[in-house]
Parts: C-alpha cells; sequence; structure tokens
C-alpha cells in the first residue's frame, strides 16, 4: 500500500477517479458514501472506451495522459477505477507519481477470500484483465475461475443496462462460472456492479465490488497522511470526458442517482 505524502497536495485537494466510461461511477458512489467531504474529480476517457481490446502498451500510454492530467490538478490520490488499467498499468506507474494510487485488483481479491467459504472464487472482467490473472495471481490458495466479458461494456456505455439481449449474453458467460460451483464472484471490471441484479439472477453467490475495500483503502491511506479534507460540508465532484458531455451527462446521471452536470470536455 502507498503511503508517500503527495507534494502539492494538501487536506482540501481533490481525489482524482478514472475509467474509461461510466463504470467508474460504481467506485465514486462508493467514495460518496464512504468520504462524503472530500473533493474529487472524476475524468472518462468516453473517447477510447472501452479498454479491453487495446494492447498493453496502449493502455500503459494512456493512464500516463490521465495521471498527468491528475498531476497537474494537483491531486492527493488517485483511485484507478478501472479494472483493466489497473491490472495491466498500475504496477508499472504506482511509484512513478507524488500522489498514492489505488488500484482494483487487491482490494477485491482481499474482499472475496473473506467471504468465501468454499475458496471456489469466480472472476469475470474484460479479456485484458482476464489475461493477465491478476485477481487469479492475488488469490493464493483460491480455485480461481476466470471469464472474459467483452461485450458487457459496450451494452453498459449504450444503456442497454436491462435489455433481453445483455440478459442472454451474462446467461452465457456465467455458464462456466456457475459449472464450477463458485461461491463468490469478483465483478472484475468496475462497470459490471450496474449489471448487478441481471447477476443475481442468473448465479446465487457472493457478489464482489471490489469499489467497496478499494475506497476503504484511500481511505486509510488519507488518514496515515493526515489528508482527510478538514472542511465537513459535502465534497464537490468535478467532471471530464474526452468524448461527448452530454451523452455522459444523461447516462451517467441515471447511473450514479443524481444529476451530472457541468461536464467539460478535455484532450489529454
Amino acid at each position: 500500500m502507498p503511503k508517500k505524502n503527495p507534494k502539492r497536495a494538501n487536506r482540501n485537494s481533490p481525489i482524482g477517479l478514472f475509467d474509461s466510461g461510466v463504470g467508474g461511477l460504481t467506485v465514486l458512489a462508493e467514495v460518496l458514501k464512504q468520504l462524503p467531504h472530500e473533493n474529487a474529480i472524476y475524468l472518462a476517457d468516453t473517447a477510447r472506451v472501452p479498454y479491453g481490446g487495446r494492447s498493453p502498451a496502449e493502455i500503459l500510454k494512456i493512464n500516463c495522459e490521465i495521471l498527468n492530467f491528475f498531476a497537474g490538478e494537483g491531486v492527493k490520490l488517485v483511485i484507478m477505477a478501472c479494472g483493466t488499467s489497473s491490472a495491466i498499468a498500475y504496477q508499472k506507474v504506482k511509484d512513478q507519481y507524488d500522489f498514492p494510487i489505488v488500484s482494483m485488483i487487491e482490494p477485491g481479491a482481499r474482499a472475496a477470500l473473506s467471504v468465501s467459504k468454499n475458496k471456489k472464487i469466480g472472476v469475470i472482467a474484460t479479456q485484458n484483465t482476464i489475461s493477465t490473472h491478476a485477481f487469479k495471481k492475488a488469490l493464493p490458495g483460491a480455485e480461481v475461475t476466470e471469464e472474459a466479458c467483452p461485450l458487457f461494456v459496450p451494452l453498459i456505455e449504450g444503456g442497454f443496462i436491462e435489455a433481453e439481449e445483455t440478459r442472454k449474453v451474462a446467461e452465457e458467460y456465467l455458464a462456466p462460472i456457475k459449472a464450477a460451483e463458485v461461491d463468490t464472484l469478483i465483478l472484475g471490471c468496475t462497470h459490471y456492479p450496474h449489471l448487478a441484479g441481471i447477476l443475481r439472477d442468473i448465479i446465487k453467490v457472493e457478489l464482489i465490488d471490489p469499489a467497496i475495500e478499494a475506497v476503504a483503502e484511500a481511505k486509510s491511506i488519507l488518514a496515515s497522511c493526515s489528508l482527510f479534507n478538514g472542511d465537513l460540508t459535502e465534497g464537490r465532484v468535478a467532471y471530464y470526458v474526452t468524448g461527448s458531455p452530454a451523452q455522459f451527462e444523461v447516462l451517467g446521471s441515471k447511473l450514479l442517482g443524481k444529476n451530472i452536470l457541468g461536464v467539460k470536455k478535455i484532450d489529454l
């Protein structure tokens, strides 16, 4: 766990979160719950969504561009609210910046190990994340069944969360997970909690959203660095996208359950 005290950051500096699209809003929702007084910057790289099929070199380049943006904004901590970035780029960038960076992998694995009784754990994620076996490596002693779900992100970004097509795709993806008799399933992409209703209908196991543990880790880091926001009013969130602000505002507001306004478009 990184414990560096960020340069140029202070207690009122924002937390940065990023994802390829609306997936990371599941992590932002947890920040609003666990750290309600913190200011935050949410960056959705919607011009390049999805990340799941991009090369590792491209993912690393994108992550560096985003982290450089956050460095310029003077953030005090960044949460990689993206499973693919966490699996591919985290180990390469975590010590390269003056602020701590939290990934989704280790927190999600810890949560799964703590609740699984038979130590048979399923992981669903993007093809890139599954190819790294990042979650499997973080689950010592467990019997891990991994399944790539490449259509989930495009379906979610397209607003087809409750569509029958999405349910059929989910049933197909979860078939090998069910056959493996897992009792715990890690949602290894931050988009996937948006499908929790459908997933629970199909497979009756414990669903692990890594965001809960990841934000708890971020909270612990802020405490250890004495960087909690001293202002006890509700924190502010600034939103940035690389694609269409209007499209993000509509879908993002629906998924976050609160109005997202004033989204700014940037070039990285």
